[in-house]
């Protein structure tokens, strides 16, 4: 690949996916080493093309802005993607008569199709009679005659649509073949996800001038999940977001498991308010931001308040909506209308538990390049760690420079064994058998979700943030009672491609003790059948805990088991 750049031009209806796809190709492109800038047709209207109409003349202004931009990029060796409706064939052609090397994307997708989606809310205003001159139903829209990728968007899947358009430019030669993840910056560790690790949390002056606003600010009190969310936005490890999502990004969360400038993101982040509660509440203003125990904490820039759909958020997000699920039963009990905005952390919602181990993506990373790692492995738990856990992170340490030891310390369910114990369970554990210089110990304050498979994704971009550059996913993540199918979490990760997550789950099966070896191993690695392997159920520990009895050492480190057995006695 030589010097020179290129533009990929989409075009297509609103809502036709052209946002998403050229996110999702920036990303790749990026990851490549090749630098890339985006215009969206939205931004472009906010920033370059403010004050033009929709008139044909304003239209075409409009586009010739963004191709003469979009030209600069490519002249200077990059990559410019450009994502406008540009409904007129004229334009378009003229554009790709004055760039060298073009590349039209058409996303093609019927009308009734994208009237059903309306994720923007766009085609309900045209039919109620708001918006006049929409393009595709009052206005005209000029389809393209011989683009070079067409991406059928009604019923391809975007990852399907982007490995054509990878494979178009790979063909036309604009970028050379390459399969490899590159899987660190010049820097050494992963970006964050978006590419900045977002900072919301108020300090010093700053701080206090917050403070003494929020005094006439009316307030919300948030539950347990809400205050570790805001603790998490606010320390970045919910980057890119830098607040509770708006009800655009949250639809299409639901629907595409991607935020709506198309950057993948699985599990919707949503302030829920009563609507006592809401009808005090104005957009446009600031609100207080309360923890559980009424301290101000944060506040919030409202600029979004609707109803949600919370069977269609319950089917989406946890596949049920069935009330025995502990995801479906929070949904349930939480306020009818959400609200959105960005938020400032002022301090932090609940005192640090165990305030000797990091929490904030900041001060992982720190300790990442204080130990010159690049390759680091992250392991979720809300769980003691057994030795099948113990065997596929001491595996995943083979193939890395360190591992991430990353418990959950926000919500979970009420039956699953409280922080104090399964910290003194990690710390033994480490002490006892895993290699000092090998593992960090950190916090990770989210409340867990249950959400299986979107929730898995989610982890591992968290982990992103947090330095990671590898994620251990096993068969069942996230899940509540293999709600979710085995190894279903881990297929999830196949509907997107690596430069997308930029970062790389490590997928194992299910480990046990197996007597043939006498050693721990898989189906992969161990012969013998179910008679040869020693492997517990929960519900078997918890019962020979409570019948007074240590687990085998074949299943758990002894250490281990007699905390547990002296939790489960007091109890």
């Amino acid at each position: 690949m030589g010097s020179e750049g290129f533009v990929v031009w989409f075009t297509g209806l609103s809502g036709s996916g052209k946002s998403t796809l050229a996110a999702m190709l920036a990303a790749e492109i990026s990851q490549r080493g090749m630098h890339v800038e985006s215009l969206d047709g939205d931004d472009v209207r906010t920033l370059l093309s403010k004050g033009l109409g929709y008139t044909r003349e304003d239209r075409d202004v409009n586009i010739r802005r963004i191709g003469f931009v979009a030209k600069l990029v490519a002249r200077s060796g990059g990559c410019a993607i450009t994502a406008a409706i540009s409904p007129y064939r004229e334009i378009r052609e003229e554009q790709r008569r004055s760039t060298g090397r073009f590349c039209e994307v058409y996303c093609e997708c019927p009308i009734e199709v994208l009237q059903r989606r309306d994720v923007k809310g766009l085609y309900a205003r045209v039919v109620s009679g708001e918006i006049k001159g929409f393009t595709g139903v009052d206005d005209p829209y000029e389809p393209p005659t011989a683009p070079e990728v067409v991406a059928h968007t009604d019923h391809e899947s975007p990852q399907e649509s982007l490995t054509k358009i990878i494979a178009k430019l790979e063909s036309l030669g604009y970028l050379g073949h390459n399969g490899r993840l590159p899987e660190t910056t010049k820097k050494g560790l992963v970006t964050p996800h978006g590419g900045e690790l977002i900072d919301r949390f108020v300090r010093g002056e700053a701080r206090q001038q917050f403070l003494e606003r929020a005094a006439g600010m009316p307030r919300v009190k948030l539950d347990e999940r809400g205050a570790s969310d805001l603790e998490l936005i606010g320390i970045g490890g919910y980057s890119p977001l830098k607040g509770f999502m708006a009800q655009r990004d949250y639809l299409h969360v639901l629907r595409e498991r991607r935020l709506e400038d198309g950057l993948v993101w699985s599990v919707p982040i949503t302030l829920a308010v009563t609507r006592e509660g809401a009808e005090r509440l104005v957009v446009g203003t600031e609100v207080a931001l309360e923890s559980p125990d009424g301290r101000v904490v944060g506040v919030l820039e409202l600029s979004d308040s609707w109803i949600p759909d919370k069977e269609l958020e319950a089917r989406e997000v946890y596949r049920t909506t069935d009330e025995t699920h502990p995801g479906v039963a929070y949904l349930k009990t939480t306020g009818d209308v959400y609200l959105g905005g960005e938020v400032w952390l002022l301090e932090r919602p609940s005192a640090p538990q165990f305030p000797q181990y990091p929490r904030d993506p900041a001060a992982t990373r720190a300790l990442f390049e204080e130990r010159g790692w690049r390759r680091i492995v992250g392991f979720q738990t809300r769980n003691p760690i057994h030795r099948a856990h113990e065997y596929l992170t001491k595996c995943a340490i083979e193939v890395t420079d360190g591992l991430l030891l990353h418990p959950l310390v926000g919500a979970t369910k009420s039956d699953d064994i409280p922080v104090d114990v399964r910290m003194r369970c990690y710390e033994v554990l480490l002490e006892k058998y895993y290699p000092p210089d090998r593992v960090i110990l950190a916090l990770n304050p989210a409340a867990m979700r249950y959400a299986g498979p979107r929730e898995a994704i989610f982890h591992a971009l968290v982990r992103k943030n947090y330095g990671c550059s590898h994620f251990i996913v096993g068969r069942d993540h996230a899940g509540v009672g293999r709600h979710y199918g085995v190894y279903a979490a881990q297929r999830a990760f196949d509907d997107f491609s690596p430069g997308e997550l930029g970062i790389e789950p490590l997928k194992f099966d299910a480990a046990f003790w197996s007597t043939v070896v006498e050693g721990m191993g898989t189906a992969k690695t161990a012969p013998g059948d179910a008679s040869t392997r020693i492997s517990l159920s929960g519900t078997q520990v918890r019962e020979m805990l409570r019948a007074g009895r240590l687990p085998p050492p074949e299943f758990s480190r002894p250490e281990v088991a007699q905390i547990l057995l002296e939790y489960t006695q007091r109890r």
